[in-house]
Protein backbone atom coordinates (compact mmCIF):
# COMPACT_ATOMS: atom_id res chain seq x y z
CA UNK A 1 0.00 0.00 0.00
CA UNK A 2 0.89 3.78 -0.78
CA UNK A 3 2.46 5.39 2.03
CA UNK A 4 0.61 8.67 2.78
CA UNK A 5 1.35 12.10 3.32
CA UNK A 6 0.97 13.99 6.60
CA UNK A 7 -1.32 16.50 5.11
CA UNK A 8 -3.74 13.29 3.80
CA UNK A 9 -3.64 11.49 7.28
CA UNK A 10 -4.42 14.21 9.24
CA UNK A 11 -7.55 15.01 7.26
CA UNK A 12 -8.14 11.50 7.27
CA UNK A 13 -8.93 11.88 11.39
CA UNK A 14 -11.74 14.15 10.70
CA UNK A 15 -13.83 11.62 8.77
CA UNK A 16 -15.23 8.58 9.98
CA UNK A 17 -15.12 5.61 7.39
CA UNK A 18 -17.96 3.72 8.93
CA UNK A 19 -20.06 6.75 8.80
CA UNK A 20 -22.73 7.17 6.05
CA UNK A 21 -22.54 11.35 5.62
CA UNK A 22 -25.60 13.67 4.41
CA UNK A 23 -24.91 15.88 1.62
CA UNK A 24 -24.43 18.53 3.93
CA UNK A 25 -22.29 17.03 6.17
CA UNK A 26 -20.30 15.46 3.73
CA UNK A 27 -19.61 19.07 1.25
CA UNK A 28 -18.43 20.71 4.76
CA UNK A 29 -15.82 18.12 5.44
CA UNK A 30 -14.40 17.91 1.98
CA UNK A 31 -13.68 21.40 2.00
CA UNK A 32 -11.92 20.90 5.12
CA UNK A 33 -9.93 18.45 4.30
CA UNK A 34 -8.65 20.25 1.10
CA UNK A 35 -5.18 21.46 2.58
CA UNK A 36 -3.09 21.28 -0.67
CA UNK A 37 -1.14 24.09 -1.57
CA UNK A 38 -3.26 24.51 -4.62
CA UNK A 39 -6.84 24.51 -6.06
CA UNK A 40 -8.30 20.99 -5.80
CA UNK A 41 -10.73 19.88 -7.41
CA UNK A 42 -13.74 17.56 -6.01
CA UNK A 43 -14.74 14.33 -7.64
CA UNK A 44 -17.74 11.92 -6.90
CA UNK A 45 -16.57 8.03 -7.06
CA UNK A 46 -19.79 5.65 -7.43
CA UNK A 47 -19.93 2.00 -7.46
CA UNK A 48 -23.25 0.77 -9.44
CA UNK A 49 -25.07 -2.57 -9.48
CA UNK A 50 -24.62 -3.06 -13.22
CA UNK A 51 -22.46 -5.76 -15.51
CA UNK A 52 -20.20 -3.54 -17.89
CA UNK A 53 -19.71 -6.98 -19.44
CA UNK A 54 -23.04 -6.83 -20.71
CA UNK A 55 -23.51 -4.20 -23.76
CA UNK A 56 -27.37 -3.72 -22.37
CA UNK A 57 -25.93 -2.69 -18.90
CA UNK A 58 -23.34 0.04 -20.04
CA UNK A 59 -24.33 3.27 -18.31
CA UNK A 60 -22.66 6.49 -20.15
CA UNK A 61 -23.84 9.77 -20.40
CA UNK A 62 -22.99 13.74 -20.12
CA UNK A 63 -24.51 16.17 -18.20
CA UNK A 64 -23.99 20.04 -17.89
CA UNK A 65 -23.07 20.95 -14.32
CA UNK A 66 -25.08 24.33 -13.48
CA UNK A 67 -21.73 26.04 -11.80
CA UNK A 68 -19.45 24.39 -14.70
CA UNK A 69 -16.39 22.59 -13.36
CA UNK A 70 -13.73 25.37 -12.27
CA UNK A 71 -11.59 24.89 -15.01
CA UNK A 72 -11.08 26.02 -18.74
CA UNK A 73 -11.98 23.80 -21.33
CA UNK A 74 -9.99 23.82 -24.18
CA UNK A 75 -12.25 23.25 -27.32
CA UNK A 76 -10.81 21.23 -30.85
CA UNK A 77 -13.57 21.36 -33.51
CA UNK A 78 -13.12 19.22 -36.50
CA UNK A 79 -15.24 21.28 -39.42
CA UNK A 80 -15.29 23.31 -42.89
CA UNK A 81 -17.71 26.07 -44.02
CA UNK A 82 -20.20 27.55 -42.27
CA UNK A 83 -19.98 24.77 -39.73
CA UNK A 84 -16.57 26.10 -39.32
CA UNK A 85 -17.14 29.57 -38.84
CA UNK A 86 -20.23 28.39 -36.51
CA UNK A 87 -17.46 26.85 -34.03
CA UNK A 88 -15.66 29.90 -34.23
CA UNK A 89 -18.15 32.30 -33.15
CA UNK A 90 -19.23 29.85 -30.73
CA UNK A 91 -16.01 30.16 -28.95
CA UNK A 92 -13.51 26.83 -30.09
CA UNK A 93 -10.51 27.14 -29.49
CA UNK A 94 -9.08 25.46 -32.55
CA UNK A 95 -11.25 24.73 -35.62
CA UNK A 96 -10.12 23.01 -38.86
CA UNK A 97 -9.90 19.63 -40.65
CA UNK A 98 -6.98 17.36 -42.44
CA UNK A 99 -4.48 19.99 -40.82
CA UNK A 100 -5.47 19.96 -37.59
CA UNK A 101 -5.31 15.66 -37.86
CA UNK A 102 -1.94 16.11 -39.87
CA UNK A 103 -0.90 17.95 -36.25
CA UNK A 104 -2.46 15.31 -33.71
CA UNK A 105 -0.54 12.44 -36.00
CA UNK A 106 2.23 14.42 -34.98
CA UNK A 107 1.73 14.16 -31.18
CA UNK A 108 -0.20 17.56 -30.47
CA UNK A 109 -2.90 17.32 -28.15
CA UNK A 110 -3.43 20.48 -26.68
CA UNK A 111 -6.88 20.33 -25.98
CA UNK A 112 -9.53 18.97 -23.58
CA UNK A 113 -12.52 18.19 -25.90
CA UNK A 114 -12.49 17.14 -29.46
CA UNK A 115 -15.74 17.61 -31.47
CA UNK A 116 -16.35 16.89 -35.78
CA UNK A 117 -19.26 17.35 -37.69
CA UNK A 118 -20.64 13.86 -39.02
CA UNK A 119 -19.27 14.67 -42.71
CA UNK A 120 -15.68 14.99 -41.05
CA UNK A 121 -15.44 11.66 -39.19
CA UNK A 122 -13.61 10.14 -42.57
CA UNK A 123 -10.64 12.35 -41.25
CA UNK A 124 -11.12 11.97 -37.92
CA UNK A 125 -11.90 8.34 -37.63
CA UNK A 126 -8.02 7.84 -38.51
CA UNK A 127 -7.04 9.15 -34.96
CA UNK A 128 -9.03 6.47 -32.95
CA UNK A 129 -5.51 4.95 -31.59
CA UNK A 130 -4.33 8.27 -30.41
CA UNK A 131 -7.52 9.96 -28.93
CA UNK A 132 -9.89 6.91 -28.17
CA UNK A 133 -7.10 5.96 -24.90
CA UNK A 134 -7.17 9.39 -23.98
CA UNK A 135 -11.05 9.67 -24.11
CA UNK A 136 -10.98 12.75 -26.65
CA UNK A 137 -12.56 10.93 -29.64
CA UNK A 138 -15.21 12.75 -30.52
CA UNK A 139 -18.85 10.01 -29.98
CA UNK A 140 -22.53 10.63 -31.08
CA UNK A 141 -23.37 9.37 -27.66
CA UNK A 142 -21.99 11.93 -25.77
CA UNK A 143 -23.10 14.39 -28.13
CA UNK A 144 -19.32 15.26 -29.99
CA UNK A 145 -19.97 14.22 -33.24
CA UNK A 146 -23.00 16.82 -34.67
CA UNK A 147 -24.06 19.68 -37.01
CA UNK A 148 -25.12 21.74 -33.99
CA UNK A 149 -21.43 22.43 -33.42
CA UNK A 150 -22.08 26.22 -32.05
CA UNK A 151 -24.43 24.21 -29.29
CA UNK A 152 -21.58 21.79 -28.30
CA UNK A 153 -18.57 24.01 -28.35
CA UNK A 154 -21.04 26.20 -25.43
CA UNK A 155 -21.97 23.66 -23.21
CA UNK A 156 -18.48 22.24 -23.44
CA UNK A 157 -17.35 25.55 -22.09
CA UNK A 158 -20.07 26.13 -20.13
CA UNK A 159 -18.98 22.86 -18.06
CA UNK A 160 -20.37 19.56 -19.71
CA UNK A 161 -18.75 16.28 -18.82
CA UNK A 162 -18.84 13.02 -19.51
CA UNK A 163 -19.21 9.97 -17.00
CA UNK A 164 -18.72 6.22 -18.26
CA UNK A 165 -18.83 3.44 -16.42
CA UNK A 166 -15.34 1.40 -15.87
CA UNK A 167 -15.13 -2.30 -16.05
CA UNK A 168 -15.36 -3.08 -12.11
CA UNK A 169 -18.83 -0.82 -12.42
CA UNK A 170 -17.40 2.27 -11.07
CA UNK A 171 -17.24 6.14 -12.18
CA UNK A 172 -15.56 8.83 -11.40
CA UNK A 173 -16.65 12.55 -12.01
CA UNK A 174 -15.51 15.87 -11.46
CA UNK A 175 -17.98 18.22 -10.11
CA UNK A 176 -15.94 21.53 -8.95
CA UNK A 177 -13.42 23.11 -7.35
CA UNK A 178 -12.82 22.97 -3.28
CA UNK A 179 -13.63 27.00 -4.08
CA UNK A 180 -16.99 26.64 -4.99
CA UNK A 181 -19.74 26.82 -2.26
CA UNK A 182 -21.50 24.50 -0.64
CA UNK A 183 -24.41 25.33 -2.46
CA UNK A 184 -22.69 25.59 -5.73
CA UNK A 185 -21.03 21.80 -5.37
CA UNK A 186 -24.46 20.58 -4.23
CA UNK A 187 -26.20 21.84 -7.17
CA UNK A 188 -23.38 20.29 -9.25
CA UNK A 189 -23.95 17.07 -7.65
CA UNK A 190 -27.49 16.17 -7.75
CA UNK A 191 -27.72 17.65 -11.80
CA UNK A 192 -24.76 14.62 -12.33
CA UNK A 193 -26.15 11.94 -10.09
CA UNK A 194 -29.57 12.89 -11.54
CA UNK A 195 -28.13 12.23 -14.71
CA UNK A 196 -26.76 9.08 -13.98
CA UNK A 197 -29.67 7.83 -11.84
CA UNK A 198 -31.69 8.67 -15.04
CA UNK A 199 -29.45 6.34 -16.99
CA UNK A 200 -29.96 3.11 -15.46
CA UNK A 201 -30.03 0.25 -17.90
CA UNK A 202 -33.22 -1.45 -17.82
CA UNK A 203 -31.72 -4.43 -17.49
CA UNK A 204 -30.20 -3.64 -14.41
CA UNK A 205 -31.45 -5.44 -11.39
CA UNK A 206 -31.27 -4.85 -7.66
CA UNK A 207 -29.20 -1.84 -5.79
CA UNK A 208 -28.33 0.34 -8.75
CA UNK A 209 -26.00 3.11 -6.44
CA UNK A 210 -24.08 1.02 -4.44
CA UNK A 211 -21.87 3.31 -3.06
CA UNK A 212 -21.21 7.11 -3.43
CA UNK A 213 -18.56 8.98 -2.02
CA UNK A 214 -16.57 12.16 -2.88
CA UNK A 215 -12.95 13.84 -2.19
CA UNK A 216 -10.72 16.73 -3.28
CA UNK A 217 -7.90 15.61 -5.50
CA UNK A 218 -5.24 15.06 -2.09
CA UNK A 219 -8.36 14.55 0.49
CA UNK A 220 -9.88 11.40 2.07
CA UNK A 221 -12.98 9.13 0.05
CA UNK A 222 -16.62 10.85 2.38
CA UNK A 223 -19.01 8.27 1.58
CA UNK A 224 -22.43 9.42 1.27
CA UNK A 225 -26.19 8.18 1.93
CA UNK A 226 -27.11 6.78 -1.35
CA UNK A 227 -31.24 6.88 -0.07
CA UNK A 228 -30.90 10.69 0.62
CA UNK A 229 -29.65 11.21 -2.87
CA UNK A 230 -32.02 8.68 -4.41
CA UNK A 231 -34.56 11.50 -2.58
CA UNK A 232 -33.41 14.26 -3.92
CA UNK A 233 -33.06 13.26 -7.40
CA UNK A 234 -36.80 11.63 -8.50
Amino acid sequence: MAKRGKRYLEAAKLVDRDKLYSVDEALELVKKCATAKFTETVEVALKLGVDPRHADQQVRGTVVLPHGTGSEVTVLVFAKGEKAKEAEEAGADYVGAEELAEKIQGGWLDFDVAIATPDMMGVVGKLGRILGPRGLMPNPKTGTVTFEVATAVQESKAGKVEFRVNKEAGMHVPIGKVTFDEAQLKDNLFALLGAIVKARPAAAKGTYLRKVSIASTMGPGIRLNPQEILANVR
